[in-house]
């Protein structure tokens, strides 16, 4: 019995020593391969611009390519669950926003945001705000409230999908207004500002994929849902100036498989924060009215469970809570 132990103990030793070199050895190595980079959102957005600036610069430090794919559908849902899906070894990671966990309490997932993804780095921030056409009637946000109130439900509007950010903003406004506007899905930014250029919509609440737009003096902005006004639109009130107590944003973040081998999360952190600190990066970002905004892995996951709670207070409150 005593060899026996013995015999246990000197194996125990020996796997303890192997499986720390192993690991290390795997994140040597890695990758050996080419990385699938899943962007939730359809070409042109600011999710994909940006993120394809992103990966240029990341994979810099690697010496394997990045290669971006475009999974849209399901409000920026269906791409993270496509990566979620993939072997945990990190050779397929993607984006992730607030709108998952949205969709989350809305019971529209077959996943669970708080424990399914692998959490690698957060980097930005969508910023959102509703724009009409330039030829609009409407030039502030009370005048498209005071039409709505007198024509309901003749005013539509496109988001890039049911229950995302821009659309739970819009319906809380709504509440808060006692307006009643017509909501139109889209799959992305694009979609949303061909829509209303082409005058099939009246409104586009959603990220600043429609600031080259507005830029151009095809669309006009009439309010920002942050807390802060944007620096280049600094004249576009937001919504509490505006006298609506309420504020939306939603965290951009790369996520991939549970059970990811922590050395292997750690070397792609490490390469996307370099990505994050390039001059390419920070001005596609500006491009945007975005910053970047940094959490390592650890830090994301706990931010990810503390907004959870107030995403959870917000859809209940809309009547969108799952049962």
């Amino acid at each position: 019995m005593k060899t026996w132990k013995k015999g246990m103990i000197g194996i125990g030793l020996v796997v303890s020593l192997l499986f720390p070199l192993g690991f290390g050895a795997l994140a040597a190595d890695f990758p050996t391969k080419p990385i699938t980079f899943v962007i939730p959102y359809p070409a042109g957005g600011s999710t994909d611009v940006t993120g394809r600036v992103l990966v240029d610069a990341a994979k810099k430090h690697l010496s394997q390519p990045i290669i971006c794919e475009n999974k849209s559908g399901g409000g920026g849902t269906v791409g993270p669950a496509l990566v979620l899906a993939k072997p945990a070894d990190g050779y397929t990671v993607g984006v992730s926003s607030g709108a998952v966990t949205i969709a989350w309490h809305m019971g529209k997932l077959h996943f669970n945001p708080l424990t399914d993804p692998t959490y690698i780095i957060r980097y930005t921030a969508y910023v959102f705000g509703m724009v009409v056409r330039a030829d609009a009637p409407w030039k502030t946000i009370q005048e498209l409230v005071k039409y709505a109130k007198e024509n309901p439900g003749k005013v539509t509007y496109g988001t890039p999908g049911v229950g995302t950010n821009p659309h739970l903003a819009v319906e809380e406004l709504s509440i808060l207004t006692g307006i009643k506007l017509t909501h139109m899905p889209f799959k992305g930014g694009a979609e949303c500002n061909a829509a209303l250029l082409g005058g099939h919509i009246d409104a586009v609440s959603d990220s600043t994929s429609w600031g080259p737009m507005v830029d151009a003096g095809k669309f006009k902005l009439l309010v920002a849902y942050g807390e802060q006004r944007m620096a280049r639109y600094s004249h576009v009130p937001t919504l509490k100036e505006s006298g609506y107590n309420m504020s939306y944003s939603s965290p951009m973040m790369i996520i991939g498989p549970k059970g990811m081998p922590q050395p292997v999360v750690r070397k792609l952190h490490d390469v996307f924060k370099k990505a994050m600190e390039t001059p390419e990066f920070i001005q596609i970002l500006k491009k945007y009215d975005m910053v970047p905004v940094y959490l390592n892995p650890e830090d994301c996951t706990k931010a990810v469970a503390k907004e959870s709670k107030q995403i959870k207070r917000v859809v209940e409150k809309l009547g969108l809570l799952k049962k």
